[in-house]
């Protein structure tokens, strides 16, 4: 059998004469991987003299556009960058364009860095400090580290705090908030609101912000900036960051790969990592589900727990109304997983929410309002924390909706937070506000899209001036992150965001504006949400949309503008950044290009099994894309700095100067990133802003000229 399959395997060769060379069970005396390991053992302390001999081989010196990683000797090992081989290109920096497009591209997209950093700052969002020092160095400026905004998150409590205690909430300030024109306006007394003479909380203006955005149409309409089209600068600039990764990594993975095995005790099990992206009606397995239905019959099933046609009705009731008994209910039959029909279809997700296609059996496990004040659905939701808490280094952000049908869903929601204690160290919380004003204008619900706004946001800024008469909701906020637009990105709405749009009281149709027109409103009121409570010490809020996922280019043109991050980023291939697990295929692609991307899986029992849904997509993602232990690490650091962790937890979980970039801000014994793939990230980032800087300079050299 051994010599017909060493034949088998000689014949695909064409050359049975060369079997001992290619046995498949043999090793050649003269192989070269023999070789290899014998010089590997005779020559293991000549490494220092290697290196030297390989720097004189060197074919050019790396150019000086990004930092050299220098480390003093004084330097906790762990901070040190080990020799690796780093690809230099010597040469014309236009990449294949004439110089006049190189010129113009880099000056729109210093225009661009500088539009995205004034409205990061206004909102107290964040904005990369080198992008940053990279800008004031165009302007001629000292950049100062203090001048960097970061947004502040409630830390977690200390031993013994309670984290529903209302003894320590701030006391009224008096002041009166009203909105006017769709935006938020705060008043020192009625008086000054009556007079409309407004304190100091700046507002993104309306005029800039359509001129601001209009550039950015104009400016990826141009030839030499515009993405999706061939031969054009910034195309070429995305394909050669891709390149480049791979020949990083051809020629640096094992150098990598040997960091991470000299680390103690971390490996990627036990780094953090955040699901940034997860729907609370949806966190739990299609498994946890129907276990948790069983259970819920087998201990309640005399208890009234619904209202039907007007009539209290007990459990069992409720079933037989359904004709289901939930002994014969099975996985299959729940019909709450994704399957290949559903990806195409928003209205066929929604549909998933509802178990066994049975709307009462959403209301009654998977909603915060029904007759027994959500008391199912928060007790999935703290199964789903403990499960998480059990993990110990898996985190989520799972989103509770706002609709703004009515100022009340503020107390409401936060009325059941409080009173079932859904709280866990693991979770922190978002606010999805979902993109259907046509609805509730059809209903006649509202009167016009001015109310849905105050619903959405002043019960906020009410509680924010006055804690005290606000207790459940303003503790509500304090473990709320950020808030988050949901929607059908494709359905069209037909109207253009622009300085004739009319006002958001004077939209009365049954007609839902346009994605950009909800964009804006949302983060101008955030911003001055933001100021407010950062003056008075309490927490901040993101903006983090769903984005790119469908509709036209202005979607991620004002997602660029204002948010501090965005879900899904579809479209960004024809161009999160955070890929739906229905689009992974896209992952590989941003990550090699150095997007900041993460892997979430937004609905579980739609998409996963595992008692342990993210860790799952993590394995997919690994088996699909080939990606290395470094490469998971890295994805896993990216989630934890994107996430709504306060200050206090990230230094815990990534080091205490994880707010600085590249390799600096690494701590290897808490991330189990290699340094020289921090290296490799910085270098790369700081030589294409330097580019941008480039142009600048000479051009104000040629000028003084």
């Amino acid at each position: 059998m051994r010599a017909f399959a060493e034949k088998v395997f000689a014949s695909e060769t064409k050359d049975e004469n060369i079997r001992d060379e290619i046995s498949m069970f043999d090793v050649a005396e003269d192989c070269p991987i023999l070789h290899q390991e014998m010089a590997h053992h005779l020559h293991a302390d000549d490494d220092a003299e290697k290196r030297k001999r390989l720097q004189r081989f060197r074919t050019g010196a790396i150019p000086a556009a990004g930092p050299q990683v220098e480390v003093e000797v004084d330097a906790p090992t762990y901070l040190e960058v080990p020799e690796f081989q780093r690809v230099a290109v010597i040469g014309d920096y236009a990449a294949g364009v004439t110089m006049d497009d190189f010129e113009l591209a880099c000056k729109g997209l210093y225009r661009a860095l500088t539009i995205r950093e004034k409205y990061m700052r206004l909102a107290y969002q964040r904005y990369p400090r080198t992008a940053s020092q990279f800008l004031r160095q165009i302007e001629g400026e000292n950049f100062k580290v203090e001048d960097q905004v970061q947004p502040v998150f409630t830390p977690p409590p200390k031993g013994g705090e309670d984290p529903f205690d209302v003894a320590t909430l701030p006391k009224n300030l008096g002041y009166v908030a009203r909105m006017k024109d769709g935006l938020m306006y705060v008043y020192n007394d009625a008086a000054a609101a009556d007079q409309h003479q407004p304190k100091d909380l700046p507002h993104p203006d309306y005029n800039t912000f359509i001129d601001d955005m209009n550039f950015l149409i104009a400016l990826i309409a141009q030839g030499p900036t515009i993405v999706c089209q061939n031969k054009t600068y910034t195309h070429r600039r995305l394909k050669f960051l891709m390149s480049k990764f791979n020949v990083h990594e051809m020629l640096n993975e094992m150098e990598e790969m040997k960091e991470l095995k000299v680390n103690p005790h971390r490996d990627f099990y036990n780094c953090r990592k955040v699901d940034t992206h997860i729907h609370a009606a949806a966190c739990m397995n299609q498994k946890h589900l129907l276990r948790f239905i069983k259970k819920s019959y087998r201990v309640d099933q005399d208890r009234v727990v619904h209202k039907l046609k007007g009539k209290e009705v007990t459990m069992k009731a409720l079933f037989e109304s359904l004709n289901l008994h939930p002994y014969d209910l099975t996985v299959d039959s729940l019909d709450v997983h994704a399957g290949r029909q559903t990806f195409q279809r928003f209205d066929k997700f929604n549909a998933k929410y509802n178990p066994v296609g049975a709307s009462e059996l959403r209301d009654l496990y998977l909603k915060t309002e029904n007759h027994i004040n959500g008391e199912y659905f928060a007790t999935i939701i703290k199964e789903v924390a403990s499960d998480l808490e059990d993990a110990k280094y898996q985190y989520a952000e799972p989103r509770l909706s706002i609709y703004g049908c009515n100022p009340n869903e503020w107390t409401k929601l936060s009325g059941w937070f409080v009173k079932h204690r859904v709280f866990s160290l693991n979770l922190k919380w978002m606010i999805q506000i979902p993109r259907i004003y046509d609805i509730f204008r059809g209903k006649n619900f509202i009167p016009h899209f001015g109310k849905m706004l105050e619903n959405i946001f002043l019960p906020a800024f009410e509680a924010t001036i006055d804690p005290e008469s606000h207790p459940e909701l303003s503790i509500f906020l304090k473990h709320v992150t950020g808030f988050d637009s949901v929607d059908d990105e494709s359905k069209h709405s037909g109207h253009m965001f622009s300085t004739k749009s009319p006002k958001p009281e004077e939209w009365d149709i049954a007609k839902n504006p346009s994605y950009t027109y909800y964009i804006y409103y949302m983060y101008a009121n955030i911003a001055v949400l933001n100021q407010l409570r950062r003056q008075r010490g309490m927490n901040t809020f993101l903006f983090r949309p769903h984005c790119g996922e469908a509709g036209a280019v202005t979607h991620l043109l004002a997602a660029f503008m204002t948010a501090d991050n965005i879900s899904h980023g579809l479209n960004l291939k024809k161009v999160s950044r955070d890929p739906e697990r229905r689009e992974i295929t896209l992952l590989s692609l941003f990550h090699d290009k150095g997007f900041t991307v993460l892997t979430p899986h937004t609905h579980t029992y739609w998409l996963l099994c595992s008692q342990e849904p993210l860790m799952e997509e993590y394995a997919i993602a690994a088996q699909v894309f080939k990606l290395s232990t470094c490469d998971m690490c890295e994805i896993a650091r990216n989630s934890v700095l994107q996430s709504g962790l306060s200050h206090e937890e990230k230094v815990h979980f990534l080091g205490s100067d994880y707010l600085k970039e590249g390799p600096e801000g690494n701590d290897i014994r808490k991330t189990n990133v290699a340094q020289i793939r921090m290296a490799y990230r910085f270098e790369t980032l700081c030589y294409e802003l330097n580019l941008i800087k480039e142009v600048h300079l000479k051009a104000a050299e040629f000028i003084q000229c």
